[in-house]
C-alpha cells in the first residue's frame, strides 16, 4: 500500500501544468520522457503517433502480454492520437491543433518540422504564443545540426562516458538511457522558463535542447582542470579521486553499500562508529586533503569493519552516528522500502485490465498542486476521434472516412 499524497488545506486535485496543453511530436524517449514530466505536472499531453505502429517504445524492453512495460508509465496522463505526418492533410490537422497548444516537443531529425510546415515559424503565424522545445542530438544549429544522434552518442560527446567505468576498461555505460533522460529534463525546464516569459511578453520562443549539451553541462569543472590546471578527470572505478572516504563497501551478509564520510566532522563520526576513533587524529586521514591522498589505506580500515559486521547493522550504526550511506539499491529494494512507499515513489495506477504494474512516483512533490497518475499509457490511437472533433474541429463523419483512407488510426 502505498501512502496518500502530503496535503494542505489549499492543496487541490489539479497539478502546477493544469491549463496547459502540450503537443508531444516524436518517439522513443527524449522528447516522451519529457510529455510524461508535464502530464504528470497537469498538463493535457496530446501525443501524436505514427498511424502503422505507434512509439517504437510500445516494443521495447521488457515485454508482457504483448506490451512493453515501460509503456505504461512514459505514456502516462497521454492522449494517443495516431496520424501521419508526411501526409498534408494530416499536417494541416497538426497545425489545427497547435492553434490551441501552449507547448510543442519534438525530437525528430533537426529540419523535418520545417520539411513538413510545422516548424516554429509557421506555428507561431497561427499561434503567437506557442512554444516549441526542440530536443536533438547536437542542437538546431552548428556543423553537427544535421546529424542524427541518439542518447548514448550524446553521452559520448558530452564528455560523461569518458568518466564513467573503470581504469584500463572501455568507458561504460549506466544502465539507463541517462542523455535521454538528462534532456527531457532541461526540455522541461525550457518550457517553463518560456511559459514564465510569456506571462510578461505573450510571446512564446523555441528551445533548443541538445542531448550532448545536456550531458555537459553536468561535467563539472572537467574543462577548466584540463586548462588551468592539466588534469584530465577520467575513469577512477567507483571513488572520485581525491575525495575519500566516498566508496562502496560489502558488508559481511555480502550487501553492498555506500559510505560518503569525506567530511572532517562527518569522518570523525565515522570512525567513532567503527570503533576507531583514533583514525580521525591520524594525520593521514586528519583533513580532507589528507583522507584523499590516502584513499586506498582508508579504504582498508572500513572496508575490513563492514566485512564484519551485516548491512542492516551497519546502516543502523551509521544513521545513528549522522554518517551518510545507505544500500545500493535494486528493483526489489525500491518496491519494498518503507521511505520509497512513504513518499509514494512507488505507484500501482488501475490501468484498462486492472491494477497497473509498479511504476516511479512524480518528482518533485507539490504541497498544494502535487502532480498524479490519471492515466497509464494509452492504446494506438485511442483518442484520436475525441482530438480531432473537440480540438481540430472535424465531425465524426470526417474523421471516420480519414480512418477509411488510412491517415489516422484508432483502436480496432
Amino acid at each position: 500500500m502505498t501512502a496518500p499524497e502530503p496535503a494542505s488545506p489549499e492543496t487541490t486535485d489539479a497539478g502546477p501544468m493544469a491549463g496547459l496543453r502540450v503537443l508531444e511530436m516524436g518517439s522513443l524517449i527524449a522528447g516522451p520522457f519529457a510529455g510524461q514530466l508535464m502530464g504528470d505536472y497537469g498538463a493535457d499531453v496530446i501525443k501524436i503517433e505514427p498511424v502503422e505502429d505507434g512509439d517504437p517504445l510500445r516494443r521495447w524492453g521488457t515485454m508482457a502480454d504483448g506490451q512493453s512495460l515501460w509503456w505504461p508509465t512514459i505514456a502516462r496522463n497521454k492522449r494517443s492520437v495516431a496520424l501521419n505526418l508526411r501526409d498534408p492533410e494530416c499536417q494541416q490537422l497538426v497545425r489545427s491543433l497547435a492553434v490551441s497548444c501552449d507547448i510543442v516537443v519534438e525530437n525528430f531529425r533537426t529540419g523535418t518540422l520545417d520539411k513538413w510546415g510545422l516548424g516554429y515559424s509557421q506555428l507561431r503565424e497561427l499561434n503567437p504564443g506557442i512554444i516549441v522545445v526542440h530536443v536533438s542530438g547536437f542542437g538546431q544549429t552548428g556543423p553537427r545540426a544535421a546529424e542524427a544522434g541518439f542518447g548514448s552518442i550524446g553521452e559520448a560527446v558530452g564528455g560523461i562516458r569518458f568518466t564513467t567505468g573503470d581504469p584500463g576498461s572501455l568507458p561504460s555505460r549506466t544502465g539507463i538511457s541517462l542523455g535521454d533522460s538528462l534532456a527531457a529534463l532541461f526540455a522541461v525546464i525550457g518550457a517553463l522558463g518560456a511559459i514564465a516569459a510569456r506571462q510578461r511578453t505573450s510571446a512564446g520562443q523555441e528551445i533548443d535542447v541538445a542531448i550532448y549539451e545536456a550531458v555537459a553541462a553536468l561535467m563539472e569543472s572537467t574543462m577548466a582542470d584540463y586548462e588551468a590546471a592539466g588534469v584530465l578527470r577520467s575513469r577512477t572505478g567507483s571513488t572520485l579521486p581525491g575525495v575519500a572516504p566516498s566508496n562502496a563497501y560489502t558488508c559481511a551478509d555480502g550487501v553492498d553499500i555506500i559510505i560518503a564520510a569525506n567530511a572532517d566532522g562527518v569522518f570523525r563520526r565515522l570512525s567513532r562508529a567503527m570503533g576507531r576513533a583514533e583514525l580521525a587524529d591520524d594525520p593521514r586521514f586528519a583533513d580532507h586533503r589528507s583522507r584523499g591522498q590516502h584513499a586506498e589505506e582508508l579504504d582498508q580500515h572500513i572496508a575490513s569493519w563492514c566485512a564484519r559486521h551485516k548491512a542492516p547493522d551497519v546502516l543502523a550504526a551509521l544513521a545513528e552516528a549522522g554518517v551518510p550511506a545507505g544500500k545500493i539499491y535494486a528493483a526489489p529494494d525500491m518496491i519494498s522500502d518503507p521511505h520509497y512507499l512513504a513518499r509514494n515513489m512507488v505507484l500501482r495506477p488501475h490501468g484498462p485490465e486492472g491494477p497497473a504494474i509498479p511504476m516511479t512516483g512524480i518528482v518533485p512533490k507539490f504541497t498544494a498542486t502535487p502532480g498524479r497518475v490519471r492515466a497509464t499509457g494509452p492504446a494506438l490511437g485511442q483518442h484520436t476521434r475525441a482530438v480531432l472533433t473537440e480540438l481540430a474541429g472535424l465531425t465524426d463523419a470526417q474523421v471516420s472516412d480519414l480512418v477509411a483512407r488510412g491517415l489516422v488510426r484508432e483502436p480496432s
